[in-house]
């Protein structure tokens, strides 16, 4: 009988740094630098992909463009998507490991669905020499995977979906039927969506919520819900079989699979 054996997490605004904040405020100091600043919105609406593919699209956006142009007298190039991803890095180490605390839940929730015997993989848009500093910093914290997989050396980073296949090769899951992503962004419902496996949403503490702990419990309880209603559907949109509001809410989510594949 078939049963979820392995699940998938996302890293920031999923697993650790709650609202996504270190490659955002990463991303905005970039491009600051050069005078053609973007928001912390715009970035978030490219959250997930590897680093380097976020920095091209957000020089796509028409008002960068305009503005760099502007600027510089000549569009932007390569040179400038690598010298902004240079600064990106440099901003990002800088502050990386101060990112690393788990959200709420997340350790005691993987340690109970450890307990039921099932696999904890992760995929993320971080480089491999990134999670270099996040995988001990988070680890020291209380969080630990079985597997962590980077967009390095692969053909694509999310939405494709080659880092969801790398974790179940060097996990030995045989089937997606068994394989459960959960994530925060759009990109990461997208890799789940293109593995064919089950693809959990989750809201608060995410990346497309973008709120810190602080502005969610202060926040008026109907703005709030009308913030979660709008990502839960994005989410659905996007293709998630299931949104959750946190991961205390995932066990039952497996449950629940778990009998849809034993009918």
């Amino acid at each position: 009988m078939k049963k979820i054996e392995c699940i998938i997490m996302d890293w920031a605004g999923t697993a650790v740094d709650y609202g996504c904040f270190a490659p955002v405020a990463a991303f905005v100091e970039s491009f600051k630098a050069i005078g053609t600043p973007v928001t912390a919105a715009e970035t978030r609406a490219h959250m997930g992909l590897t680093k380097i593919e976020e920095i091209r699209a957000l020089f796509q956006i028409e008002r960068v463009k305009t503005e760099f142009e502007e600027k510089f007298g000549r569009p932007c190039n390569e040179e400038d998507v690598l010298a902004r991803y240079a600064e990106f890095q440099r901003v990002l180490f800088a502050s990386l490991e101060s990112y690393t605390e788990p959200i709420p839940g997340v350790v005691e929730t993987i340690a109970a669905l450890r307990v039921q015997g099932i696999k904890v993989g992760s995929t993320t848009g971080y480089t491999r020499s990134m999670m270099d500093v996040v995988l001990p910093a988070a680890a020291a914290r209380g969080y630990v995977v079985d597997n962590c997989v980077t967009p390095d050396g692969l053909p694509a980073g999310r939405p494709a979906p080659y880092m969801i296949y790398k974790n179940m090769m060097e996990l030995a899951v045989s089937s997606t039927d068994c394989v459960l992503k959960y994530g925060d962004t759009i990109a990461d419902i997208k890799e789940g969506v293109n593995a064919k496996v089950w693809t959990v949403g989750v809201v608060l503490g995410s990346n497309e919520l973008g709120l810190t702990e602080e502005e969610v419990g202060s926040m008026p309880a109907t703005e709030l819900e009308a913030r979660k209603t709008e990502v839960r559907r994005r989410m659905s949109d996007a293709g998630a079989h299931y949104v959750v509001d946190t991961i205390r809410e995932l066990p039952a989510v497996i449950e629940e699979i778990n009998r849809k594949l034993s009918h």
